[in-house]
């Protein structure tokens, strides 16, 4: 994924444009098996699990003695219908609700909110979840607290329709450069030089850009922990790359704590920002990228980021629920 898709993907979230499942390929018919297991005299069916049946379901066919083919048996018509009645189809994101888990994470705080899958698809449900998120950007303990005074943060959270240069009580202001002209036009440069094959230069610049003393550009941030984390341009450094991560979430979670208390149901301008920092920590978590594997904590923040509209998370979250990972299985 080049990082233009990456900002695509940030933008859809934003906007609140829900990924396209529909699909522009004719849909291929999927080839049939009959499993058969046979002995001299007999014969039997074995029907492998499925969605709808956790346990095989053996059809158990007639024997007889003088039986030349499989033509000459009977199948027993009752045997082969399963007692469980399908369960309703349901959205794939009616699946990503909180489920409880039997083991507790300290990446994951224990004051999250609880969310009712029952009001999906309205503003609230979604503010609950956009709330969860900013918890679990607030609380993450691979935050680096003191890189960035808290006081100032919050100044410059709720003065976001003021110059970014503007001081406040003669106080200097972090500048937040999320929606800032001149801030976006440096990070167009930055993902120029990157695909361009310039590597070291654009990470050069992201750095500066991410600075949290400097410029403290989130979507930099988050850049920038990817270009660490990946080695573009500068020597791997995983541990530093989760450090930026986190701090561009916290970031992020200051501005949309204020949206949300302000009324702002949809989000505020950092939202596109923060669902993306989620889900790149939630990979961090699965794969131990600067920090030890938490199953529990990715799948949480890929939840997370999946009920917040981001195509991606709802891709991995859906593989944590068929692979029982960070939790219980549910392949429905």
């Amino acid at each position: 994924m080049t990082l233009k898709d990456l900002l695509g993907r940030k933008d859809k979230v934003q906007r609140g444009i829900q990924p396209d499942y529909g699909s522009s390929a004719p849909a291929v018919a999927m080839p049939e098996f009959t499993f058969m297991r046979t002995d001299t005299n007999t014969q039997e069916i074995i029907e492998p699990p499925s969605p709808l049946s956790e346990r095989p379901v053996p059809v158990r066919l007639e024997s007889s003695n003088n039986a030349k083919s499989p033509s000459r048996f009977r199948s027993s018509a009752n045997a082969s219908i399963s007692s469980k009645e399908p369960k309703a189809e349901r959205r794939l994101s009616s699946l990503l609700s909180l489920r409880g888990h039997s083991h507790s994470s300290i990446n994951v705080p224990t004051d999250l909110p609880s969310i009712d899958a029952g009001t999906e698809g309205d503003e609230e449900h979604e503010a609950k979840w956009e709330q969860r998120a900013t918890i679990l950007a607030k609380e993450n303990p691979n935050l680096k607290h003191g890189v960035l005074p808290t006081e100032e943060l919050h100044v410059a959270a709720a003065n976001l329709s003021l110059s970014f240069n503007q001081s406040i009580n003669t106080k200097p202001v972090i500048r937040r450069s999320i929606s800032d002209a001149q801030g976006d036009d440096h990070i167009q440069e930055a993902i120029r030089l990157h695909e361009a094959g310039d590597l070291t230069d654009s990470t050069k610049m992201f750095g500066r850009l991410a600075d949290p003393n400097g410029e403290n550009n989130a979507l930099s941030q988050v850049l920038y922990g990817l270009a660490l984390r990946h080695g573009w341009g500068v020597p791997p450094d995983p541990s530093l790359a989760i450090t930026y991560l986190s701090q561009a979430a916290s970031n992020c979670a200051t501005i949309e704590s204020q949206a949300l208390s302000s009324g702002m149901r949809g989000g505020g301008a950092a939202k596109g920002e923060l669902v993306l920092a989620i889900y790149e920590l939630a990979n961090c978590f699965r794969h131990g990228w600067g920090v030890d594997k938490d199953p529990i904590a990715a799948r949480s923040y890929y939840e997370t980021a999946a009920n917040l509209g981001d195509a991606d998370a709802m891709n991995e979250a859906a593989r944590c629920y068929e692979e029982g990972f960070g939790g219980r299985k549910d392949k429905v």
